[in-house]
């Protein structure tokens, strides 16, 4: 198989490099994760006009129908340049989950406002006793009048502070024998009454919350997927973004890579370059065997996520769990070998060990996708 990129998709990488190198360097970067938004608006009508925002949606809805090839291009140039914009909250998860389950009327409308740059989505699925399982949850919806009122708690929602509206998941019968047919997902505006924030920084330097909503009423239209499919959209639509962050710790890891690499032919001890020293040499290469088993890692989770069938899900929670504990190993090995500097909060080295730590624990850490992948090999 050729895992070569299209000149469209090789174009699309170098324009990326090119913004990121012009408009979002490392003290740029710092400012805006210190900013009261946390990111650039600015930045992201950048990337609607590039069609990154609409990359991965339907023509018929205004997308360019790109793949999970397409969006891993996106992600690891969004890695490189440790941006901040909610490209994965926004277009990867909710807008993928819109697009796979929300009727027609919802696409048209949400999809277009994502494209254009005007509406950022924010998933509500995870609470304090969830534990990385989405069919574990408390949160209730219940029919009233000619919509529902829903009420519950989600914890630690990506980009939460920003969002226009929230993807907030809900059980319709608490005593339901099996949660994940039990399982509705509803679109929730912000402002809507009773709902709440508390918003707080991430360790890397983005933005998350935590989600109250107090009887709070919406329309029958908002309701995106059922009881009875929900689960399974929700699933998949996690599974993308899970390949998503693999991509984005890829474009990290070569970033480390490039800065050690550096470090050791310019830093020098006993009169020379320490990476003349064969030890550090070689804990180098380790390195650079490591970046590469992660992108080929990477490849199989955006060519698998998506699908429905178990393989497919096995790949991405394999994928994901591999690239958590080699991310780990490149991270700590870039730390070591920088030094005391390397964990100096103005040198962009800490950054990219503080966002690997953080994806590792983004949607399913290593220890809970290998116990996924382990089950589904005994369930197959």
């Amino acid at each position: 198989m050729d895992f070569r990129y299209t000149e469209e998709q090789q174009a699309l990488a170098d324009t990326l490099q090119r913004f990121i190198a012009r408009e979002y360097g490392f003290e740029r970067r710092r400012d805006l994760a210190r900013s009261p938004l946390g990111f650039s608006e600015d930045a992201w009508q950048v990337y609607a006009e590039l069609g990154l925002l609409r990359l991965p949606f339907p023509r018929e809805f205004g997308g360019l129908e790109g793949d999970g090839i397409d969006v891993m291009i996106v992600m690891e140039q969004i890695g490189r340049g440790l941006l901040l914009e909610p490209y994965l909250s926004t277009v990867v998860l909710c807008g993928g989950l819109i697009r796979d389950g929300a009727p027609a009327a919802m696409q048209a409308a949400i999809l277009a406002g994502i494209a254009a740059g005007k509406l950022k989505l924010a998933l509500g699925a995870y609470e304090a006793q969830s534990r990385y399982d989405l069919r574990r949850i408390s949160s209730t919806a219940a029919r009233s009048g000619s919509g529902w009122r829903i009420s519950g708690r989600k914890c630690v929602v990506l980009d939460g502070p920003s969002a226009d509206f929230f993807v907030v998941s809900a059980r319709t019968c608490p005593a339901a024998r099996e949660p994940a047919q039990d399982l509705a997902l509803f679109l929730v505006p912000r402002e809507a009454g009773g709902v709440s924030l508390l918003p707080y920084y991430t360790q890397s330097g983005g933005r998350a919350a935590d989600l109250a909503l107090a009887d709070v009423y919406v329309e029958e239209s908002a309701l995106i997927a059922p009881a009875g499919s929900a689960h399974e959209v929700l699933e998949r639509a996690v599974d993308r973004a899970a390949a998503a962050l693999c991509a984005e710790a890829v474009g990290i890891v070569g970033m480390l890579n490039q800065a050690t690499l550096s470090h050791l032919k310019t830093r020098r001890q006993f009169g020379v370059p320490i990476g003349a020293f064969q030890v550090l040499q070689h804990r180098m290469a380790d390195m650079y065997i490591a970046e590469e088993q992660m992108r080929s890692m990477a490849i199989a989770a955006a060519l698998h996520a998506g699908s429905d069938d178990a393989a497919a899900r096995r790949a991405v929670a394999g994928s994901k769990a591999y690239i958590g504990e080699a991310a780990r190993f490149v991270g700590q090995q870039a730390i070591q070998l920088h030094g005391a500097m390397g964990m100096v909060e103005d040198f962009a080295v800490s950054h990219y060990f503080k966002r690997l730590t953080l994806i590792d624990m983004t949607l399913g850490d290593a220890d809970f996708q290998l116990a996924r992948f382990s089950d589904s090999m005994t369930t197959a």
